[in-house]
């Protein structure tokens, strides 16, 4: 196994979280937005695989446990300020629990916010009925 890149200059959040951006690694497409804490990047370098840290749920959050929409790692970068991790990845499936290919369907119109894209999949045939 590799050695994990130095952490200690990241800037995690007064909770111990950073906010974590997928992108699709070869065409560009922004995929969603998620946070990590210290282990769940871990677990992310040392696996290959994202996981992230669920706020609501206070737990790890290994993305495709459930749906099999897993996100392969192909780099890891942090920006200037080393605030914000973007996770370049390769998507299998749809990143989005709505069923979109991306959870950034959701444009601003004069009063309101217009979807832009339609499910790929129905989500309850990700993850059951409700």
């Amino acid at each position: 196994m590799n050695p994990l890149p130095d952490l200690s200059g990241l800037k995690f959040t007064s909770n111990g979280l950073i906010p974590a951006i997928a992108q699709q690694f070869d065409t560009g497409e922004v995929l969603m937005m998620a946070w990590m804490n210290r282990e769940s990047l871990i677990e992310t370098l040392q696996s290959g695989v994202a996981c992230y840290w669920s706020r609501s749920r206070q737990k790890f959050w290994k993305k495709g446990e459930t749906s099999g929409h897993i996100q392969h790692i192909k780099a890891i970068r942090t920006d200037c300020d080393q605030d914000t991790l973007l996770l370049l990845v390769d998507q299998v499936g749809v990143a989005c629990h709505t069923g979109r290919r991306n959870c950034f369907f959701l444009e601003a119109t004069p009063g309101t916010w217009k979807a832009i894209s339609v499910p790929e999949i129905d989500p309850h045939q990700i993850y059951g009925p409700k």
